[in-house]
Protein backbone atom coordinates (compact mmCIF):
# COMPACT_ATOMS: atom_id res chain seq x y z
CA UNK A 1 0.00 0.00 0.00
CA UNK A 2 1.43 3.40 -0.97
CA UNK A 3 1.42 5.94 1.81
CA UNK A 4 1.90 9.62 1.10
CA UNK A 5 5.27 11.10 1.93
CA UNK A 6 5.29 13.15 5.11
CA UNK A 7 7.99 15.56 6.14
CA UNK A 8 9.62 15.42 9.54
CA UNK A 9 6.80 17.62 10.82
CA UNK A 10 4.13 15.22 9.53
CA UNK A 11 3.09 17.56 6.73
CA UNK A 12 2.42 16.24 3.24
CA UNK A 13 4.49 18.56 1.01
CA UNK A 14 2.35 17.80 -2.06
CA UNK A 15 -0.84 18.90 -0.30
CA UNK A 16 0.94 22.02 0.97
CA UNK A 17 2.23 22.86 -2.51
CA UNK A 18 -1.28 22.55 -3.91
CA UNK A 19 -2.61 24.74 -1.09
CA UNK A 20 -0.03 27.40 -2.01
CA UNK A 21 -1.01 27.29 -5.69
CA UNK A 22 -4.69 27.65 -4.80
CA UNK A 23 -3.86 30.43 -2.35
CA UNK A 24 -1.92 32.26 -5.05
CA UNK A 25 -4.94 32.08 -7.34
CA UNK A 26 -7.23 33.34 -4.57
CA UNK A 27 -4.86 36.19 -3.65
CA UNK A 28 -4.51 37.15 -7.31
CA UNK A 29 -8.31 37.20 -7.70
CA UNK A 30 -8.59 39.35 -4.56
CA UNK A 31 -5.99 41.79 -5.90
CA UNK A 32 -8.05 42.16 -9.08
CA UNK A 33 -11.60 42.22 -7.69
CA UNK A 34 -11.33 42.96 -3.96
CA UNK A 35 -13.57 41.48 -1.31
CA UNK A 36 -12.78 40.04 2.08
CA UNK A 37 -11.00 36.84 3.06
CA UNK A 38 -14.19 34.84 3.61
CA UNK A 39 -15.57 35.82 0.19
CA UNK A 40 -12.30 34.87 -1.52
CA UNK A 41 -12.08 31.56 0.36
CA UNK A 42 -15.72 30.77 -0.44
CA UNK A 43 -15.10 31.52 -4.13
CA UNK A 44 -12.35 28.88 -4.22
CA UNK A 45 -13.89 26.42 -1.71
CA UNK A 46 -15.78 24.49 -4.36
CA UNK A 47 -12.45 23.56 -5.98
CA UNK A 48 -10.95 22.29 -2.75
CA UNK A 49 -10.92 18.74 -1.45
CA UNK A 50 -9.00 17.47 1.56
CA UNK A 51 -7.27 14.78 -0.47
CA UNK A 52 -6.19 17.35 -3.09
CA UNK A 53 -4.88 20.23 -0.97
CA UNK A 54 -4.26 21.15 2.68
CA UNK A 55 -7.44 23.18 3.20
CA UNK A 56 -6.49 24.55 6.60
CA UNK A 57 -3.19 25.78 5.21
CA UNK A 58 -4.93 27.30 2.17
CA UNK A 59 -7.30 29.22 4.45
CA UNK A 60 -4.45 30.34 6.73
CA UNK A 61 -2.45 31.65 3.77
CA UNK A 62 -5.34 33.56 2.22
CA UNK A 63 -6.61 34.93 5.52
CA UNK A 64 -3.09 35.81 6.65
CA UNK A 65 -2.06 37.60 3.45
CA UNK A 66 -5.27 39.62 3.31
CA UNK A 67 -5.15 40.51 7.02
CA UNK A 68 -1.46 41.51 6.94
CA UNK A 69 -1.26 42.99 3.43
CA UNK A 70 -0.12 46.43 4.56
CA UNK A 71 2.63 45.12 6.84
CA UNK A 72 3.73 42.55 4.24
CA UNK A 73 3.99 45.26 1.59
CA UNK A 74 5.93 47.46 4.01
CA UNK A 75 8.33 44.62 4.82
CA UNK A 76 8.83 43.81 1.12
CA UNK A 77 9.37 47.44 0.03
CA UNK A 78 13.10 47.72 0.92
CA UNK A 79 13.81 44.57 -1.12
CA UNK A 80 12.01 45.75 -4.27
CA UNK A 81 13.34 47.91 -7.10
CA UNK A 82 9.93 49.58 -7.55
CA UNK A 83 6.75 50.18 -5.61
CA UNK A 84 4.81 47.10 -4.55
CA UNK A 85 1.83 48.06 -6.70
CA UNK A 86 4.13 48.37 -9.75
CA UNK A 87 5.21 44.71 -9.48
CA UNK A 88 3.38 42.39 -11.91
CA UNK A 89 0.15 41.15 -10.29
CA UNK A 90 1.18 37.47 -10.26
CA UNK A 91 4.66 38.17 -8.88
CA UNK A 92 3.12 40.56 -6.31
CA UNK A 93 0.75 37.80 -5.16
CA UNK A 94 3.65 35.31 -4.98
CA UNK A 95 5.77 37.78 -2.99
CA UNK A 96 2.95 38.55 -0.55
CA UNK A 97 2.28 34.84 -0.07
CA UNK A 98 5.96 34.03 0.53
CA UNK A 99 6.41 37.07 2.78
CA UNK A 100 3.51 35.88 4.91
CA UNK A 101 5.09 32.44 5.25
CA UNK A 102 8.55 33.85 5.99
CA UNK A 103 7.27 36.28 8.62
CA UNK A 104 4.37 34.35 10.18
CA UNK A 105 4.93 30.64 9.55
CA UNK A 106 8.20 29.85 11.28
CA UNK A 107 7.30 26.15 11.09
CA UNK A 108 8.06 26.28 7.35
CA UNK A 109 11.80 26.40 6.52
CA UNK A 110 12.81 29.48 4.55
CA UNK A 111 14.26 27.34 1.75
CA UNK A 112 10.91 25.62 1.29
CA UNK A 113 9.14 28.99 1.12
CA UNK A 114 11.58 30.32 -1.49
CA UNK A 115 11.60 27.14 -3.59
CA UNK A 116 7.80 26.94 -3.60
CA UNK A 117 7.53 30.64 -4.51
CA UNK A 118 9.93 30.17 -7.42
CA UNK A 119 8.00 27.14 -8.70
CA UNK A 120 4.68 28.97 -8.46
CA UNK A 121 6.14 32.02 -10.24
CA UNK A 122 7.49 29.76 -13.01
CA UNK A 123 4.10 28.16 -13.46
CA UNK A 124 1.88 31.24 -13.30
CA UNK A 125 4.12 34.28 -13.74
CA UNK A 126 5.87 36.02 -16.58
CA UNK A 127 8.79 34.41 -18.38
CA UNK A 128 11.47 35.74 -16.03
CA UNK A 129 9.26 36.56 -13.07
CA UNK A 130 10.66 33.69 -11.03
CA UNK A 131 14.16 35.24 -11.10
CA UNK A 132 12.76 38.50 -9.72
CA UNK A 133 10.87 36.62 -7.00
CA UNK A 134 14.01 34.63 -6.14
CA UNK A 135 16.15 37.77 -5.78
CA UNK A 136 13.62 39.60 -3.62
CA UNK A 137 13.04 36.60 -1.34
CA UNK A 138 16.77 35.84 -1.00
CA UNK A 139 17.37 39.39 0.26
CA UNK A 140 14.28 39.41 2.45
CA UNK A 141 14.92 36.01 4.05
CA UNK A 142 18.51 36.99 4.86
CA UNK A 143 17.06 39.78 6.98
CA UNK A 144 13.82 38.26 8.27
CA UNK A 145 15.25 34.84 9.11
CA UNK A 146 18.86 35.78 9.63
CA UNK A 147 19.68 33.05 12.15
CA UNK A 148 18.11 30.29 10.03
CA UNK A 149 19.87 31.52 6.87
CA UNK A 150 23.23 31.74 8.66
CA UNK A 151 22.83 28.28 10.14
CA UNK A 152 22.06 26.93 6.70
CA UNK A 153 25.08 28.64 5.17
CA UNK A 154 27.29 27.31 7.96
CA UNK A 155 26.13 23.77 7.20
CA UNK A 156 24.17 23.19 10.36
Amino acid sequence: MNRPFRSRTGVDPVLRARARRRALQAIYAWQISGGNAQQVIAQFAHEQAPEIADLAYFEDLVTGVLAHRASLDEALAPHLDRGVEEVDAIERAVLRLAAYELLHRMDVPYRVVINEAIEIAKRFGSEHGHTYVNGVLDRASAQWREAEVQASRNGR
